[in-house]
Protein backbone atom coordinates (compact mmCIF):
# COMPACT_ATOMS: atom_id res chain seq x y z
CA UNK A 1 0.00 0.00 0.00
CA UNK A 2 1.21 3.60 -0.99
CA UNK A 3 2.40 5.25 2.08
CA UNK A 4 -0.20 8.02 1.79
CA UNK A 5 -2.88 5.77 2.02
CA UNK A 6 -1.61 3.61 5.03
CA UNK A 7 -1.54 7.19 6.66
CA UNK A 8 -5.14 8.19 5.19
CA UNK A 9 -6.67 5.20 6.65
CA UNK A 10 -4.99 5.49 10.05
CA UNK A 11 -6.48 8.69 10.43
CA UNK A 12 -9.60 7.65 9.01
CA UNK A 13 -9.73 5.11 12.16
CA UNK A 14 -8.48 7.27 14.49
CA UNK A 15 -11.26 9.63 13.61
CA UNK A 16 -14.31 6.60 14.13
CA UNK A 17 -12.53 5.80 17.26
CA UNK A 18 -13.12 9.12 18.64
CA UNK A 19 -16.32 9.93 17.65
CA UNK A 20 -17.46 6.37 19.20
CA UNK A 21 -15.97 7.12 22.40
CA UNK A 22 -17.52 10.48 22.24
CA UNK A 23 -21.17 8.86 21.39
CA UNK A 24 -20.89 6.32 24.47
CA UNK A 25 -19.54 9.00 27.11
CA UNK A 26 -22.36 11.57 25.93
CA UNK A 27 -25.16 10.05 28.14
CA UNK A 28 -23.18 9.42 30.87
CA UNK A 29 -24.04 13.10 32.69
CA UNK A 30 -27.40 12.37 31.57
CA UNK A 31 -27.96 9.63 33.25
CA UNK A 32 -25.88 10.09 36.33
CA UNK A 33 -28.70 13.88 36.78
CA UNK A 34 -31.50 11.44 35.94
CA UNK A 35 -30.09 8.55 38.82
CA UNK A 36 -29.22 11.70 41.11
CA UNK A 37 -33.08 13.23 41.06
CA UNK A 38 -34.38 10.23 41.38
CA UNK A 39 -32.54 9.02 44.59
CA UNK A 40 -33.25 12.42 46.02
CA UNK A 41 -36.58 11.70 47.13
CA UNK A 42 -39.62 14.02 48.70
CA UNK A 43 -38.71 16.69 50.77
CA UNK A 44 -38.70 15.47 54.21
CA UNK A 45 -40.14 18.40 56.37
CA UNK A 46 -42.03 18.93 59.73
CA UNK A 47 -43.63 21.52 62.07
CA UNK A 48 -45.52 21.54 65.48
CA UNK A 49 -47.58 24.53 65.79
CA UNK A 50 -49.66 25.85 69.59
CA UNK A 51 -52.98 26.92 67.98
CA UNK A 52 -53.89 29.25 70.07
CA UNK A 53 -50.62 31.37 69.88
CA UNK A 54 -49.61 30.26 66.79
CA UNK A 55 -45.87 29.96 68.36
CA UNK A 56 -44.01 27.33 66.16
CA UNK A 57 -42.57 24.70 69.37
CA UNK A 58 -40.17 22.66 66.89
CA UNK A 59 -39.48 22.06 63.30
CA UNK A 60 -37.69 20.59 60.63
CA UNK A 61 -37.26 21.82 57.06
CA UNK A 62 -40.48 24.07 57.87
CA UNK A 63 -39.57 26.43 55.22
CA UNK A 64 -38.55 24.55 52.55
CA UNK A 65 -40.72 24.04 49.33
CA UNK A 66 -42.36 21.02 48.16
CA UNK A 67 -45.31 19.75 46.61
CA UNK A 68 -49.30 19.73 49.21
CA UNK A 69 -50.76 16.43 47.10
CA UNK A 70 -54.13 16.48 49.06
CA UNK A 71 -53.61 19.14 51.43
CA UNK A 72 -54.69 21.56 48.80
CA UNK A 73 -58.01 20.53 49.44
CA UNK A 74 -58.04 22.19 53.07
CA UNK A 75 -57.55 25.30 50.99
CA UNK A 76 -60.52 24.13 48.84
CA UNK A 77 -62.76 23.47 51.65
CA UNK A 78 -62.04 26.71 53.38
CA UNK A 79 -63.15 28.75 50.52
CA UNK A 80 -66.47 26.51 50.33
CA UNK A 81 -67.08 27.22 53.99
CA UNK A 82 -66.66 30.92 53.78
CA UNK A 83 -69.00 31.16 50.60
CA UNK A 84 -71.21 29.26 53.15
CA UNK A 85 -71.17 31.81 55.74
CA UNK A 86 -72.07 34.22 52.74
CA UNK A 87 -74.68 32.93 52.09
CA UNK A 88 -73.45 32.00 48.17
CA UNK A 89 -73.68 28.38 49.25
CA UNK A 90 -76.13 26.30 50.93
CA UNK A 91 -75.86 23.10 52.17
CA UNK A 92 -78.63 21.50 50.44
CA UNK A 93 -77.24 23.03 47.19
CA UNK A 94 -77.25 20.65 44.11
CA UNK A 95 -73.75 21.08 42.02
CA UNK A 96 -73.52 19.79 38.81
CA UNK A 97 -70.72 17.55 38.29
CA UNK A 98 -69.01 19.02 34.97
CA UNK A 99 -67.07 16.34 32.22
CA UNK A 100 -63.87 18.16 32.87
CA UNK A 101 -64.19 17.25 36.84
CA UNK A 102 -65.82 13.60 36.13
CA UNK A 103 -62.58 13.21 34.16
CA UNK A 104 -60.07 13.16 37.21
CA UNK A 105 -58.06 10.26 38.03
CA UNK A 106 -58.20 8.36 41.46
CA UNK A 107 -58.69 8.80 44.74
CA UNK A 108 -62.60 9.75 43.36
CA UNK A 109 -66.12 9.28 44.18
CA UNK A 110 -66.63 8.11 40.08
CA UNK A 111 -69.01 10.86 39.90
CA UNK A 112 -70.81 10.74 36.04
CA UNK A 113 -70.99 14.14 33.74
CA UNK A 114 -74.04 15.62 34.69
CA UNK A 115 -74.87 14.04 37.47
CA UNK A 116 -75.43 16.32 40.79
CA UNK A 117 -74.19 16.02 44.16
CA UNK A 118 -75.37 18.42 47.25
CA UNK A 119 -72.48 20.79 49.05
CA UNK A 120 -72.39 18.97 52.24
CA UNK A 121 -72.01 15.57 50.19
CA UNK A 122 -68.97 17.00 48.39
CA UNK A 123 -67.61 18.54 51.77
CA UNK A 124 -67.80 15.01 53.04
CA UNK A 125 -66.32 13.56 49.58
CA UNK A 126 -63.30 15.55 50.66
CA UNK A 127 -62.71 15.04 54.13
CA UNK A 128 -63.04 11.14 54.00
CA UNK A 129 -62.39 9.79 50.64
CA UNK A 130 -60.41 13.07 49.04
CA UNK A 131 -62.36 12.71 46.17
CA UNK A 132 -60.34 14.63 43.26
CA UNK A 133 -63.45 14.82 40.89
CA UNK A 134 -65.19 16.48 44.03
CA UNK A 135 -62.71 19.04 44.60
CA UNK A 136 -63.10 20.21 40.77
CA UNK A 137 -67.16 20.28 41.36
CA UNK A 138 -66.53 22.20 44.00
CA UNK A 139 -63.96 24.49 42.59
CA UNK A 140 -66.19 25.38 39.58
CA UNK A 141 -68.90 26.04 41.49
CA UNK A 142 -66.92 28.83 43.48
CA UNK A 143 -64.94 29.75 40.62
CA UNK A 144 -66.23 29.12 37.24
CA UNK A 145 -63.73 26.91 36.32
CA UNK A 146 -60.83 25.11 38.07
CA UNK A 147 -57.98 27.11 36.73
CA UNK A 148 -59.88 30.63 38.20
CA UNK A 149 -60.48 29.21 41.63
CA UNK A 150 -56.36 28.11 41.85
CA UNK A 151 -56.03 31.89 41.13
CA UNK A 152 -58.46 32.68 44.15
CA UNK A 153 -56.96 29.68 46.85
CA UNK A 154 -53.40 31.51 45.88
CA UNK A 155 -54.59 34.78 46.80
CA UNK A 156 -56.56 33.44 49.66
CA UNK A 157 -53.45 31.54 51.25
CA UNK A 158 -51.19 34.50 50.59
CA UNK A 159 -53.58 36.44 52.29
CA UNK A 160 -53.53 33.94 55.32
CA UNK A 161 -49.57 34.92 55.19
CA UNK A 162 -49.04 31.20 53.47
CA UNK A 163 -45.80 33.17 51.59
CA UNK A 164 -44.62 30.30 49.82
CA UNK A 165 -47.65 28.41 48.38
CA UNK A 166 -49.02 28.25 44.97
CA UNK A 167 -52.24 26.41 44.37
CA UNK A 168 -52.63 25.55 40.34
CA UNK A 169 -55.66 23.41 41.05
CA UNK A 170 -58.52 22.27 43.19
CA UNK A 171 -57.18 18.20 44.32
CA UNK A 172 -53.33 18.50 45.03
CA UNK A 173 -53.06 16.23 41.92
CA UNK A 174 -49.63 16.36 40.18
CA UNK A 175 -48.48 19.79 38.50
CA UNK A 176 -44.79 20.95 39.15
CA UNK A 177 -45.91 24.42 39.81
CA UNK A 178 -48.01 23.60 42.77
CA UNK A 179 -45.84 24.27 45.65
CA UNK A 180 -46.04 25.05 49.55
CA UNK A 181 -43.97 24.25 52.88
CA UNK A 182 -45.26 23.12 55.85
CA UNK A 183 -45.13 26.02 57.68
CA UNK A 184 -47.64 27.11 55.21
CA UNK A 185 -50.07 24.27 55.87
CA UNK A 186 -49.57 24.95 59.61
CA UNK A 187 -50.74 28.34 58.80
CA UNK A 188 -53.98 27.20 56.84
CA UNK A 189 -54.79 24.34 59.53
CA UNK A 190 -54.93 26.98 62.45
CA UNK A 191 -56.95 29.08 59.88
CA UNK A 192 -59.42 26.89 59.14
CA UNK A 193 -59.72 25.67 63.21
CA UNK A 194 -59.98 29.39 64.56
CA UNK A 195 -61.85 30.66 61.65
CA UNK A 196 -64.10 28.18 60.80
CA UNK A 197 -65.29 26.42 64.25
CA UNK A 198 -68.95 26.00 62.93
CA UNK A 199 -67.37 23.98 59.88
CA UNK A 200 -64.04 22.66 61.53
CA UNK A 201 -66.34 19.43 63.13
CA UNK A 202 -66.05 17.80 59.51
CA UNK A 203 -62.89 17.05 59.58
CA UNK A 204 -63.85 15.09 62.37
CA UNK A 205 -66.18 12.54 60.19
CA UNK A 206 -64.30 8.89 59.00
CA UNK A 207 -66.87 7.75 56.50
CA UNK A 208 -70.36 9.13 54.90
CA UNK A 209 -73.14 7.25 53.08
CA UNK A 210 -73.42 8.05 49.32
CA UNK A 211 -75.80 6.07 47.34
CA UNK A 212 -76.39 3.44 50.01
CA UNK A 213 -72.36 2.43 50.26
CA UNK A 214 -69.98 3.71 53.27
CA UNK A 215 -67.72 5.72 52.05
CA UNK A 216 -64.50 5.42 54.65
CA UNK A 217 -61.80 8.34 55.37
CA UNK A 218 -57.76 7.74 54.73
CA UNK A 219 -56.77 9.28 57.64
CA UNK A 220 -56.36 6.31 60.30
CA UNK A 221 -54.28 8.27 62.69
CA UNK A 222 -57.42 9.79 63.81
CA UNK A 223 -58.98 6.56 65.47
CA UNK A 224 -55.98 5.90 67.62
CA UNK A 225 -54.81 9.39 68.86
CA UNK A 226 -56.89 10.52 71.83
CA UNK A 227 -58.01 14.08 71.33
CA UNK A 228 -57.53 14.70 67.36
CA UNK A 229 -60.10 15.73 65.19
CA UNK A 230 -58.04 15.89 61.89
CA UNK A 231 -57.49 17.30 59.60
CA UNK A 232 -56.15 15.76 56.14
CA UNK A 233 -54.17 13.07 54.54
CA UNK A 234 -51.94 13.78 51.10
CA UNK A 235 -49.99 11.57 48.58
CA UNK A 236 -48.54 11.89 45.46
CA UNK A 237 -45.01 10.52 44.14
CA UNK A 238 -43.14 13.60 44.24
CA UNK A 239 -44.07 15.09 47.79
CA UNK A 240 -44.62 11.64 49.73
CA UNK A 241 -46.93 10.80 52.77
CA UNK A 242 -48.59 14.34 54.06
CA UNK A 243 -50.28 14.79 57.00
CA UNK A 244 -51.92 18.46 58.45
CA UNK A 245 -52.94 17.40 61.92
CA UNK A 246 -54.69 18.85 65.38
CA UNK A 247 -54.95 17.48 68.60
CA UNK A 248 -57.00 18.47 71.75
CA UNK A 249 -56.10 17.96 75.51
CA UNK A 250 -56.34 19.54 78.58
CA UNK A 251 -57.71 22.40 76.28
CA UNK A 252 -54.93 23.09 74.72
CA UNK A 253 -54.97 22.91 71.44
CA UNK A 254 -51.90 21.43 68.49
CA UNK A 255 -51.18 21.61 64.95
CA UNK A 256 -48.81 19.17 63.80
CA UNK A 257 -47.74 18.68 59.89
CA UNK A 258 -45.12 15.79 58.54
CA UNK A 259 -44.53 15.73 54.85
CA UNK A 260 -42.18 13.58 52.68
CA UNK A 261 -42.97 10.22 55.14
CA UNK A 262 -41.95 7.24 53.00
CA UNK A 263 -45.09 5.37 54.00
CA UNK A 264 -48.57 6.15 55.31
CA UNK A 265 -47.68 4.47 58.99
CA UNK A 266 -44.17 5.87 59.58
CA UNK A 267 -45.93 9.17 58.87
CA UNK A 268 -48.43 8.72 61.15
CA UNK A 269 -45.84 7.53 63.53
CA UNK A 270 -44.29 10.80 63.33
CA UNK A 271 -47.48 13.26 63.66
CA UNK A 272 -48.02 11.37 67.22
CA UNK A 273 -44.39 11.51 68.26
CA UNK A 274 -44.68 15.44 67.64
CA UNK A 275 -47.88 15.82 69.53
CA UNK A 276 -47.03 13.54 72.23
CA UNK A 277 -43.66 15.76 72.76
CA UNK A 278 -45.99 19.17 72.68
CA UNK A 279 -48.34 18.13 75.15
CA UNK A 280 -45.66 16.83 77.22
CA UNK A 281 -43.72 20.22 77.27
CA UNK A 282 -44.64 22.94 79.75
CA UNK A 283 -46.48 25.90 78.76
CA UNK A 284 -45.83 29.28 78.95
CA UNK A 285 -48.87 31.34 80.25
CA UNK A 286 -50.55 32.23 77.04
CA UNK A 287 -54.34 31.58 76.34
CA UNK A 288 -54.94 28.08 75.40
CA UNK A 289 -56.66 27.84 71.94
CA UNK A 290 -60.08 26.86 72.06
CA UNK A 291 -61.72 23.44 72.03
CA UNK A 292 -63.98 23.66 68.99
CA UNK A 293 -67.69 23.26 68.93
CA UNK A 294 -68.62 19.94 67.19
CA UNK A 295 -71.63 20.53 64.33
CA UNK A 296 -74.13 17.68 64.53
CA UNK A 297 -74.21 16.59 60.25
CA UNK A 298 -77.21 14.93 59.03
CA UNK A 299 -78.72 14.19 55.42
CA UNK A 300 -81.05 16.73 55.27
CA UNK A 301 -78.98 19.25 57.37
CA UNK A 302 -81.84 19.35 59.94
CA UNK A 303 -81.43 21.46 63.38
CA UNK A 304 -79.16 20.07 66.13
CA UNK A 305 -81.39 20.64 68.62
CA UNK A 306 -83.50 18.42 67.09
CA UNK A 307 -81.34 15.59 67.10
CA UNK A 308 -79.56 16.10 70.47
CA UNK A 309 -80.73 16.19 74.23
CA UNK A 310 -80.32 18.72 76.49
CA UNK A 311 -78.95 19.14 79.90
CA UNK A 312 -79.53 22.23 81.72
CA UNK A 313 -76.02 22.64 84.20
CA UNK A 314 -77.39 20.77 87.26
CA UNK A 315 -81.02 19.80 86.04
CA UNK A 316 -82.52 16.68 84.93
CA UNK A 317 -82.24 16.15 81.42
CA UNK A 318 -85.21 17.35 79.03
CA UNK A 319 -85.80 17.81 75.45
CA UNK A 320 -84.79 21.19 73.31
CA UNK A 321 -88.58 21.30 72.27
CA UNK A 322 -89.53 21.32 75.77
CA UNK A 323 -87.40 24.04 76.93
CA UNK A 324 -88.87 26.77 75.07
CA UNK A 325 -89.84 29.90 76.98
CA UNK A 326 -93.35 29.54 78.32
CA UNK A 327 -93.54 32.71 80.50
CA UNK A 328 -92.48 30.87 83.88
CA UNK A 329 -89.47 28.90 85.60
CA UNK A 330 -86.70 27.61 83.23
CA UNK A 331 -86.98 24.59 82.62
CA UNK A 332 -84.18 21.91 81.11
CA UNK A 333 -81.86 23.38 78.64
CA UNK A 334 -83.55 26.88 77.80
CA UNK A 335 -84.98 30.16 79.77
CA UNK A 336 -87.40 33.10 79.45
CA UNK A 337 -84.99 35.19 77.36
CA UNK A 338 -85.75 33.73 73.61
CA UNK A 339 -85.54 30.61 70.90
CA UNK A 340 -81.88 30.42 70.82
CA UNK A 341 -78.77 29.17 71.59
CA UNK A 342 -75.28 29.36 71.17
CA UNK A 343 -73.03 26.47 71.14
CA UNK A 344 -69.19 27.26 72.22
CA UNK A 345 -67.39 23.75 73.14
CA UNK A 346 -67.59 20.17 72.59
CA UNK A 347 -65.76 17.69 75.38
CA UNK A 348 -65.33 14.05 76.63
CA UNK A 349 -67.14 14.64 79.70
CA UNK A 350 -70.11 16.45 81.15
CA UNK A 351 -67.76 18.01 84.15
CA UNK A 352 -65.72 19.87 81.43
CA UNK A 353 -68.87 21.00 79.70
CA UNK A 354 -70.66 22.23 82.09
CA UNK A 355 -67.77 24.03 83.68
CA UNK A 356 -67.42 26.02 79.79
CA UNK A 357 -70.77 26.78 79.84
CA UNK A 358 -70.16 28.37 82.96
CA UNK A 359 -67.31 30.10 82.23
CA UNK A 360 -68.69 31.47 78.64
CA UNK A 361 -71.83 32.85 81.18
CA UNK A 362 -69.32 34.63 83.12
CA UNK A 363 -67.35 36.17 80.29
CA UNK A 364 -70.38 37.44 78.19
CA UNK A 365 -71.62 39.52 81.56
CA UNK A 366 -74.29 41.06 80.18
CA UNK A 367 -74.59 39.69 76.98
CA UNK A 368 -75.86 36.04 78.70
CA UNK A 369 -78.43 37.98 81.09
CA UNK A 370 -81.31 35.71 81.58
CA UNK A 371 -79.62 33.13 79.42
CA UNK A 372 -79.07 29.20 80.99
CA UNK A 373 -75.91 27.49 80.48
CA UNK A 374 -76.59 23.71 79.29
CA UNK A 375 -75.11 20.67 78.55
CA UNK A 376 -76.76 19.00 75.50
CA UNK A 377 -75.21 15.33 74.39
CA UNK A 378 -74.88 14.08 71.32
CA UNK A 379 -72.30 12.05 68.61
CA UNK A 380 -70.66 10.94 71.95
CA UNK A 381 -69.62 14.48 73.22
CA UNK A 382 -70.90 16.96 75.74
CA UNK A 383 -71.61 20.06 74.31
CA UNK A 384 -71.61 23.18 76.08
CA UNK A 385 -74.28 25.76 75.30
CA UNK A 386 -76.10 29.16 76.77
CA UNK A 387 -79.31 29.00 76.00
CA UNK A 388 -82.39 31.19 76.07
CA UNK A 389 -81.19 34.35 73.62
CA UNK A 390 -83.26 36.43 71.57
CA UNK A 391 -81.69 35.87 67.92
CA UNK A 392 -80.04 39.60 67.71
CA UNK A 393 -78.27 38.71 71.20
CA UNK A 394 -77.19 35.36 69.74
CA UNK A 395 -75.09 36.67 67.15
CA UNK A 396 -74.17 39.66 69.39
CA UNK A 397 -72.31 37.20 71.72
CA UNK A 398 -71.02 34.54 69.27
CA UNK A 399 -69.66 37.91 67.90
CA UNK A 400 -67.61 38.97 71.18
CA UNK A 401 -66.54 35.74 71.50
CA UNK A 402 -64.87 34.54 68.41
CA UNK A 403 -63.22 38.07 68.87
CA UNK A 404 -61.84 37.22 72.22
CA UNK A 405 -60.96 33.95 70.16
CA UNK A 406 -63.27 31.65 71.14
CA UNK A 407 -65.48 29.34 68.96
CA UNK A 408 -69.34 29.75 68.67
CA UNK A 409 -72.33 29.43 66.45
CA UNK A 410 -75.97 30.10 67.42
CA UNK A 411 -78.82 27.62 66.35
CA UNK A 412 -82.49 27.97 66.97
CA UNK A 413 -84.19 25.42 69.52
CA UNK A 414 -87.26 23.60 67.82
Amino acid sequence: MHPLARVSTLLLSLTVLTVLVAVLLTPLPALAKRSAKKTSGPVAAEILMDAGSGKVIQGRNADTLTYPASLTKMMTLMLTFEALERGSLRLDQSLVVSQHAASMPPSRLWLAPGSTITVEQAILALVTRSANDVAVVLGEALGGSETAFAARMTARAHALGMRRTVFRNASGLPDRLQRTTARDMAILSRALIRGHARHYAYFQRRSFDWQGDTVYGHNRLMARYPGMDGIKTGYIAASGFNLAASAVRDGRRLIAVVMGGHSANSRDDRVADLLDAGFKRPTSPVRPAPVQPDLLITRNSASIAQRSTAVSVGAPAVKPSAAKSTGGPSTGGSSTGGPWSIQVGAFASQAAAQSSARATAKRLGALAAGTSPAVVRSGGLYKARLTGFAATKADAACTALKTAGKGCFALQDR
